[in-house]
């Protein structure tokens, strides 16, 4: 026991403490096999089934968008007497920052350069051209908007509708009740939560590698200083001890303040960079590339080159699905957390329309604006391609373009390790409360203890793989990039049989009538009306999900 009624959840906590050293082992005594290993397994599957991830994807924007103009768009998470418990702007705040913030702020100027730079020759798009520029935009744009957040926001409604409106129990396993039944809660739900919880740290653990890289780079650029391992392992060090405080001190304090502030400077940054970079061309060129994107929406969402067996499509597209898939259990599950009271039409206009948007326009001023830059000087290129460069020298390499690039520079190495850090607590705080029972709407927050040992555990794993072996060329970045992938390859199917659940909890709601509930879901043992068919056939038909 940890503290009051929650306990340890001994069947995730052992396992996933045992593989993560596994792989902290592995990653320090044969990086390179480790490697090896994991990116035989990721090619493998990625070109069997890349058409499946790629089909998931746009059946999950097509599903979230019918869910939201349906009569099930009025189905409130809670009930239908159910109150928010955050403003529309703390809400929206949360659920940007703890999704694809520290994402945005690496590529949003990486993947579109790489895009115009070296566009894939399998589309016969020259370098430097307009129809690579409208290209680079529209690509990005795709992974980083409709798509990955449609697969965020079926995540997280299938838990919001397990937990609050059938009262079942805060796991991964509960949101797959009406495939399994009770050994949702046994072995199914067991591996289910493990599986989950070795992407989630894998990710997180590939994000931290990115961010110590990003900022080392940028320490490098603005003061001199060589980056290499030892800056890196005092970012992540600096990075999991604020990500755990911000933790401990709970949702509606340290994350949410946090979150607000970190989304304020992001404005004000899109402000600036609109109003002092090349105004006219990045409006041009973001809504050229919008009408590409919604023209072309099915064929580049689909694209997978069989004939001419083009690596692009696998290694972006395809690579990225299996990315986002690895992060959304966890991502979906916080959704769900900070979404209580509001409708299902209102959670997919936050997680999904208003996120993307903001991704989108993102994408359009720092994207678009460094295609200007690059076009005009070619200079950003140079420095990215170069031995000392790298993609993670694009941003500030980027910044130099611009008026005040040194106080802009030096406010964005802030905003990457507040943004990051709100992203890891959020985490923390989901992955604490999987290892953990007894978490309700009512006492949400697990205890400190698993919060700190979480923590720990997925810095120290980013900090070792990413500072043994050769420097973080084989066993840091690109080693946890590829845990995160292999997670995502099984939770593909996963996310398929939640969007079946989500379907049959809403098209049959009858039969998972909530009116008879424990009001409580602290129990793991199966409410009885929630029994097997034959068990819950006398009881009366209600309508706790309310259509």
């Amino acid at each position: 026991m940890i503290s009051g009624k929650k306990k340890i959840r001994w069947e995730i906590f052992g396992p996933m403490t045992a593989i993560i050293a596994a792989c902290v082992i592995a990653a320090i005594t044969i990086p390179q096999q480790f490697y090896n290993a994991e990116n035989a397994l990721v090619e493998s599957a990625i070109q069997n089934l890349g058409w499946l991830f790629d089909l998931f994807g746009m059946c999950a924007v097509l599903f979230c968008f019918y869910l939201m103009f349906s009569r099930y768009g009025d189905v409130r998470l809670g009930g239908p007497d159910a109150k928010p418990e955050y403003t529309t702007w703390s809400w929206f705040v949360l659920t940007l920052k703890c999704g694809i913030a520290i994402g945005i702020l690496f590529w949003g100027i990486a993947e579109p350069l790489y895009h115009f730079c070296t566009p894939p020759k399998v589309l016969g798009i020259e370098p430097y051209s307009e129809k690579a520029a409208i290209f680079s935009l529209s690509t990005a744009t795709l992974h980083w908007t409709l798509t990955p957040y449609a697969m965020y926001t079926l995540a997280g409604l299938a838990v919001g509708l397990v937990h609050y409106n059938l009262k079942l129990p805060y796991t991964q396993g509960a949101t797959l009740y009406p495939i399994f039944k009770k050994r949702s809660f046994g072995f199914v739900g067991t591996v289910l939560d493990n599986l989950c919880l070795f992407a989630i740290v894998g990710g997180v653990a590939a994000v931290m590698g990115v961010l110590a890289m990003q900022i080392g780079s940028g320490l490098h650029i603005l003061a001199g200083i060589n980056t290499g391992p030892h800056i890196w392992a005092i970012v992540i060090i600096i990075a999991t001890i604020a990500a755990v405080a911000l933790s401990i001190s709970g949702i509606k304090r340290g994350i949410s303040i946090m979150a607000k502030i970190n989304t304020n400077i992001f404005i004000c940054l899109l402000l600036f960079v609109l109003i002092f970079g090349p105004t006219a061309f990045i409006l041009k060129l973001g809504t050229a590339s919008l009408g590409d994107y919604l023209q072309n929406f099915f064929t580049k969402s689909l694209f997978l080159s069989p004939v001419d067996q083009s690596d692009w499509p696998r290694w972006w597209t395809v690579y990225y699905w299996a990315i986002w898939l690895a992060y959304a259990p966890m991502s979906g599950m916080f959704f769900a957390r900070v979404a209580y009271g509001r409708t299902i039409r209102e959670f997919i206009l936050c997680n999904l329309v208003a996120t993307s948007i903001f991704g989108m326009v993102w994408f359009w001023i720092f994207g678009g604006s460094a295609v200007f830059f690059e076009w005009q000087t070619k200079g950003l290129w140079t420095i990215i391609s170069s031995p000392q460069g790298g993609l993670e020298a694009s941003l500030f390499a980027y910044l130099q373009n611009l008026p005040l690039s040194t106080v802009l520079s030096w406010v964005m190495l802030g905003t990457i390790i507040t943004s990051f850090s709100t992203m890891a607590d959020s985490m923390t705080t989901t992955v604490a409360a999987m290892n953990t029972t007894g978490n309700t709407k009512d006492d949400p927050e697990p205890p400190s203890y698993m919060k700190i040992v979480w923590g720990v555990l997925m810095g120290g794993m980013a900090l070792i793989t990413l500072t043994v072996g050769s420097g973080g060329k084989i066993s840091g970045i690109d080693a946890t990039k590829m845990i995160a992938t292999v997670a995502g390859i099984p939770i593909l199917f996963y996310a398929i049989a939640q969007g079946y659940s989500i379907f049959a909890i809403l098209f049959n709601h009858k039969k998972y009538d909530v009116t008879y509930y424990p009001e409580t879901a602290e129990k793991i043992d199966v409410p009885a009306h929630l029994r097997d068919e034959e068990e819950a056939k006398d009881n009366p038909a209600g309508s706790g999900v309310s259509v």
